[in-house]
């Protein structure tokens, strides 16, 4: 590791060694780091998500790698990936090919205990408020207002509702409950989102647990919760060194989801990178309407941060499928499909000029691809007035995104960038949601319960009315139906629930079905997963 770290001039001395191949960054070290010249940021982002894959996290390290082999002076900062997901469906976060970063096997598991951390301080929150209620209730918590959940890290839809305390006086007062997955966890975007441990802290005691019977809310720091979660994240709010397989570093830290939560790497690896490095690769979790919007509407606002580039990742097969093509088909070339599956990523480049940002396209090429579907591409984000760039990093790492990372450079001093914010902090909370809605996904109107309206009037009359929304939405479409591939228009976004995070500094708003505790497939990764004969961790990929 201090051969890794000695790129980015991290001493050894402010390395946290975990093992051999990773570390944390010392909290002293951190703090040296306030008001260094920050280097440029690069946001890698993608199209809505389909099976066939489009490779996001390993175009970001692809381009990461291929800076460094340009002689860029470039640190990549990524998210951690959850336990959920790994056993679940996609069965690993860490890059594919020769563009993955290492130890893949640790860092899809436990890597250094992060999650579990975040997980802990979450749950203790929750057992110091049942014990408040339990002992008294001083607050005078109204048990049908409770807020907060408790948490996992893993996809279990049997915990999405149920009622605790159950079996008598000694087990407290029975109520419904829920479960969320860690990802979606308040605590993980306060960490995400924290600038220091002094903030982390601060922010820990705004979060809001429960009203009173009179509607009076009842934080983490009413309850004298703060300072003992504080201590359970002291190491977790480190960020984790780790490396390419070229050897370059990576910085990877925190994990919420960007169709549950904000999608983003904590702040605190941002600046960290981008106070080590000339030029930093980062990402946003699946497509650009909901990770890129989070990030750039959430994080940088939030965070100060002024990203000068966006890389939207896109694969013959994906579009395929939002062409309506058939999985079975997908290495039949198909150039209709193609067409018809180009206004997605046209879309995406289109939303993220909206931020003044400019704009290039990953083209992740899988061996399939037929030149004239590579040319029909191309010849589209021509005509968008966006550039359209081969990749071959899976097969050739860095040298295969060297074509990218030219590109990237050449952008990034073209000084077109003015970054902006979709919509003003003193927007209405209803109207921010539409605004997204309506300049994002393209809904021609959006639908939100009558308890959703009490609540966002609630939250503004208790002085939350500036802060950003974060619309919890399905994944794999522009609309709240999944199954409306491509570039629907004239959809209805309808929102059930908002709920506020008050320690995070936004509210989110839950569209359609999508639920903040995933379930596993049919089929779960979990099954392909196991040990070798030498006691090695197989079946991730």
């Amino acid at each position: 590791m201090p051969e890794v770290a000695g790129k980015l001039a991290i001493p050894a001395a402010a390395l946290e060694p975990y093992g051999t191949d990773k570390a944390k960054l010392s909290t002293s070290f951190l703090r040296s780091l306030a008001g260094k010249p920050r280097g440029r940021l690069i946001l890698v982002t993608a199209i809505n998500p389909t099976k066939a894959g489009e490779g996001k996290t390993t175009t970001t390290i692809g381009l990461g790698d291929a800076l460094c082999r340009i002689g860029k002076k470039t640190a990549i900062a990524l998210r951690e990936p959850s336990l959920g997901p790994c056993f679940g469906q996609k069965g690993g976060a860490t890059g594919g090919g020769h563009a993955q970063i290492v130890p893949m096997a640790e860092i899809n598991l436990h890597f250094t205990g992060d999650f579990h951390a975040i997980t802990t301080a979450h749950n203790l929150l929750a057992a110091m408020l049942d014990n408040h209620v339990y002992w008294g209730n001083a607050l005078g918590i109204d048990a049908r207002r409770v807020h907060w959940p408790r948490v996992l890290d893993m996809n279990d839809r049997a915990l999405r509702d149920l009622v605790i305390s159950l079996g008598g006086v000694a087990n407290g007062f029975p109520r419904q409950a829920r479960f969320d997955i860690t990802t979606a966890s308040e605590v993980m975007a306060i960490l995400c989102l924290a600038e220091d441990l002094t903030d982390l802290e601060r922010r820990l005691a705004r979060i809001v647990i429960a009203e009173t019977r009179d509607g009076k809310p009842v934080t983490a720091g009413d309850l004298k919760a703060a300072r003992a979660m504080a201590a359970i994240l002291k190491d977790a709010a480190k960020p984790n060194l780790v490396q390419t397989l070229e050897n370059n570093p990576v910085l990877i830290h925190g994990g919420p989801f960007a169709n549950i939560a904000h999608g983003c790497n904590s702040v605190i690896a941002t600046k960290a990178a981008l106070g080590l490095a000339d030029y930093v690769v980062t990402e946003a979790g699946f497509g650009a309407d909901l990770g890129a919007e989070k990030f750039l509407d959430i994080k940088c606002r939030q965070a100060g941060l002024n990203p000068e580039l966006a890389v939207v990742v896109a694969t013959v097969r994906a579009l395929k499928l939002h062409g309506g093509a058939s999985e079975k088909e997908l290495g039949k070339e198909d150039v209709g499909a193609i067409e018809r599956g180009l206004p997605n990523l046209l879309r995406h480049v289109e939303n993220l000029g909206k931020f003044g940002l400019p704009v290039l396209v990953a083209i992740n090429r899988f061996v399939s691809d037929s030149p004239a579907e590579l040319a029909a591409i191309e010849a589209q984000c021509a005509k968008a007035g966006a550039r359209a760039i081969l990749c071959e990093h899976w097969a050739h790492g860095g040298a295969g995104a060297e074509a990218l990372a030219r590109a990237a450079v050449e952008a990034l001093d073209s000084g077109k960038a003015a970054f902006k914010p979709l919509y003003p902090d003193d927007m209405p909370l209803a109207a921010k949601i539409e605004t997204v809605a309506r300049e994002v996904y393209r809904a021609s109107a959006v639908s939100i319960s009558s308890a959703a309206r009490r609540r966002l009037a609630a939250i503004e009359a208790a002085g939350f009315g500036k802060v950003p929304v974060c619309i919890a939405k399905t994944q794999y479409s522009f609309s709240a139906d999944p199954e409306a591939r491509g570039a629907p228009t004239g959809h209805t976004l309808p929102i059930r629930e908002v709920r506020l995070s008050a320690g995070a500094g936004f509210v989110v708003a839950m569209a359609g079905e999508i639920m903040s505790m995933p379930g596993l497939p049919r089929i779960p990764a979990a099954e392909a997963i196991g040990l070798t004969e030498d006691g090695e961790v197989d079946g991730i990929f």
